[in-house]
């Protein structure tokens, strides 16, 4: 059984209008566990889209979607959540961290809500960001670092649930090529 199954996804926004956008059309993906894919194209290509479907963010207008077996049409807003707090680590192209935490505290951010107490979540996000080779910058702000730095706390993050699966939307898209290939070799170390 594979652990994503995609058949005939389509995201269709203002469907049946004159400014119908389909962003998916007839998208089938199997992968199985273990697995690292890739998913390149063009900007506005349905990436994201595609990222927010398989992520749990957002429901496809058509198609089925399951994920380990089970169809996430068919979930409810609770285990949805569950999903995207236990089964997925996300990587943001923007990163998203909260500029008034520091990197140790948006590390700890998905932990809290997966209830780890306080002494372990800080341990995790330590080890976490000693992984991504930031282990001396744990106290400093999202503004203290650079675009680099903030995307390996945002990796760190990611990673720091153990999730099976972890979902990256252009990683290294704001980063210089140096820096991107340096995202994409941590990565593929992870993996």
């Amino acid at each position: 059984m594979s652990l994503i199954e995609l058949r005939q996804i389509y995201k269709i926004y203002n469907e049946g209008m004159e400014n119908e956008v389909r962003a998916l059309n007839g998208v089938t993906l199997s992968v199985g566990r273990g697995e690292f894919v890739a998913i390149i194209g063009a900007s506005g290509s349905g990436k994201s889209t595609l990222m927010n479907v398989l992520g749990c963010l957002d429901l496809p207008s058509r198609g089925s979607y399951s994920l380990n077996g089970k169809l996430a049409s068919q979930m409810s807003d609770d285990e949805l959540s569950r999903i995207r707090n236990v089964e997925i680590g996300f990587i943001f192209q923007g990163y998203n961290l909260i500029p008034a935490l520091d990197a140790l505290e948006n590390v700890e951010l998905p932990l809290i809500y997966q209830g780890i107490p306080a002494e372990k979540r800080s341990r995790i996000a330590k080890e976490s960001l000693e992984r991504v080779g930031l282990g001396g910058r744990l106290h400093d702000r999202p503004s203290q670092m650079s675009g680099g730095q903030q995307q390996r706390v945002a990796i760190a993050r990611a990673i720091s649930t153990n999730a099976p699966i972890i979902m990256a939307d252009e990683p290294t898209g704001a980063l210089d090529s140096k820096t991107g290939h340096q995202v994409l070799e941590i990565l593929h170390q992870l993996h």
